[in-house]
């Protein structure tokens, strides 16, 4: 199964793009309206980007009034992901969810200052509120990431997203400045791959739960990569900014790729099911 990962990708301004997914991942949506931090709020690296985008947002009011509808006549399967700042603010939204696919959490944005409840605390209280599917998206800044896996399980997640960006800096070549106004900002791209890898790879093993993996993806090999550390579903992130049509890629690269091992060659199958237009 191929998805977006949250934030970089629009279904109603390219909805060909979303349509060519397994399921779409909204932005992250929270109680309330947030414009964001102040520009400028994303930057090139030498192997990736930096975002600094601070969960920008709707709200959930206007998510669910205006935004949910227009999503829905896409036809696409839908995950919804949730932020918040308390375990009662996430479990608050989801209970206002129905008729989709699953519920992300994310509980580890960079970008914003606030600081939630734990990891499990917030899965518990979701898991009281719905019995939609959760996916719980981890960052692999904690020392141990398959603890927090581990934790989050106990707590009632169906599922795991892996991994969120990671914190990191880039300086102007000229004024060695940082070139985001709130200097920190997220990175992705491919320099992220290794330590997603890593996460995947931990937590397989440390937990049953499927897992979505994402970080750095770019071609065929890349998926085939998550899909032997453990993952389940693949999510494409950065890549989209710059190569909008890389699922339909993906998925041809992917039919033409030779496995010696059968296992791995049958999940990697599932990854062209798409029809792709």
């Amino acid at each position: 199964m191929l998805l977006n990962a949250s934030g970089c990708l629009d279904a109603l301004t390219a909805p060909d793009v979303a349509q060519s997914l397994d399921a779409f991942v909204t932005k992250t949506i929270t109680p309330l309206p947030r414009d964001g931090n102040a520009p400028p709020r994303i930057a090139e690296t030498a192997h990736g980007m930096l975002n600094a985008i601070g969960l920008a947002n709707p709200g959930r009011e206007r998510f669910l009034s205006d935004h949910l509808p227009r999503l829905r006549a896409l036809g696409v399967p839908l995950w919804i992901s949730v932020g918040g700042f308390s375990a009662a603010e996430y479990a608050e939204t989801c209970a206002r969810l129905e008729d989709v696919e699953a519920i992300e959490l994310n509980l580890s944005c960079p970008n914003v200052d606030e600081a939630a409840d734990t990891a499990a605390e917030i899965v518990a209280a979701c898991r009281r509120a719905t019995s939609l599917p959760l996916y719980a998206k981890l960052s692999a800044a904690h020392p141990d990431v398959a603890v927090v896996a581990r934790a989050v399980e106990a707590a009632g997640a169906d599922g795991l997203s892996l991994i969120n960006t990671l914190r990191g800096l880039a300086l102007d070549a000229h004024t060695l400045q940082p070139l985001l106004a709130r200097a920190i900002g997220g990175l992705s791209g491919p320099s992220l791959k290794p330590v997603a890898l890593a996460a995947v790879y931990a937590c397989a093993r440390a937990t049953s739960l499927p897992i979505v993996g994402m970080g750095g993806v770019m071609t065929a090999r890349d998926v085939v990569e998550f899909v032997a550390c453990g993952a389940r579903a693949v999510a494409l992130g950065t890549v989209l900014f710059a190569d909008p049509d890389a699922p339909k890629r993906i998925r041809e690269e992917l039919a033409v790729v030779q496995m010696d091992d059968a296992e791995l060659a049958a999940k990697l199958a599932e990854f062209g099911a798409h029809a792709v237009a």
